[in-house]
């Protein structure tokens, strides 16, 4: 019996494994993030059978990817806009670096929750 075999009917490689042969089967190389393991998590729990789709369909850790790379890009946004509309500004950092880092740390913890309830658990 061969190590390896290939099947055209489905494309997939198989390696034999005792008496079976078992898919080759590998996981892509993307990054997901904290947004998307948030969201991985949130549909793991909370809508199984969106999550069970994009595992049989393949596209999970694309999709993942995707939702990370919004939020990200929504957080930033929004942290530049809070930080902008409620006056934490580089003058402010470079006088009193200490009530800079609690304005941001207060708008960071904003953004987060807008995040979260707009994209993340929806």
């Amino acid at each position: 019996m061969e190590q390896y075999i290939y099947d055209e009917s489905n494309a997939l490689w198989y390696e034999r494994n005792g008496d079976y042969y078992i898919p080759c089967l590998k996981l892509p190389e993307i990054n997901i993030g904290i947004w998307g393991e948030r969201y991985l998590t949130y549909i793991r729990e909370h809508k199984k059978l969106l999550h069970t789709k994009l595992v049989v369909n393949g596209t999970l850790y694309t999709h993942l990817a995707e939702i990370n790379q919004q939020a990200e890009e929504m957080f930033s946004r929004l942290v530049k806009q809070m930080a902008e509309r409620e006056g934490v500004t580089e003058k402010l950092k470079a006088d009193n670096q200490m009530e800079w880092v609690a304005w941001m740390n207060n708008i960071r913890n904003k953004v987060t929750e807008i995040v979260n309830t707009e994209l993340i658990f929806t």
